[in-house]
């Protein structure tokens, strides 16, 4: 009997302290349910930069400023159509590198000094989500962001303006998804 008594209060302790690494895990990720080791996360430090963050947000109201397209919204609700929670943040991770690549790089030479401030930040933040990848079919996504591809060329030059412009809101949304 008492090595049945022994085994249930080990058990119990083995279990107990499961318990406690998970929520201390959840705790530490902010509530997230995100498995341990998960290269889809940011760190909140990267978001409470005000320097960097004014920089951003300035750079974007510049090129808001240039954007003569006011009906067209890039980053909003019909990107995460059809994305869960769990996949934004590579869904984000996709919009980032597209955003690097294909607009601030050939537009580099406008909206200074700004541009060369936020580019590199940019940059920092889409080589730590490098390693990030999802598990299931992300054809779904790769939609979405083909969507978004697509509009910013048929808007030509503008529609690279706009994506600038949007660059606060590409911010807002890898913090919401990332952390």
């Amino acid at each position: 009997m008492a090595a049945l008594q022994k085994c249930v209060n080990s058990s119990l302790t083995g279990t107990l302290a499961s318990s406690c690494l998970l929520l201390l895990a959840l705790w530490v990720q902010g509530g997230a349910a995100v498995p341990i080791g998960s290269h889809c996360r940011l760190d909140n430090s990267d978001f409470q930069q005000p320097y960097i963050t004014n920089r951003t947000f300035m750079l974007a109201e510049e090129a808001s400023l240039a954007d003569n397209n006011t009906d067209v919204r890039l980053i909003g609700d019909k990107l995460f159509h059809g994305v869960n929670a769990g996949e934004r943040c590579y869904l984000m991770k996709e919009v980032l590198n597209f955003t690097l690549e294909e607009v601030l790089l050939p537009q580099s030479h406008r909206f200074q000094p700004h541009m060369q401030e936020v580019v590199p930040f940019l940059a920092k933040l889409s080589n730590r989500l490098s390693q990030c990848h999802i598990e299931s079919d992300d054809q779904h996504i790769q939609r979405n962001v083909q969507m978004l591809k697509d509009t910013v060329k048929k808007l030509g030059e503008n529609g690279e303006i706009k994506a600038i412009g949007e660059l606060n809101l590409l911010f807002i949304a890898l913090k919401n998804a990332c952390i």
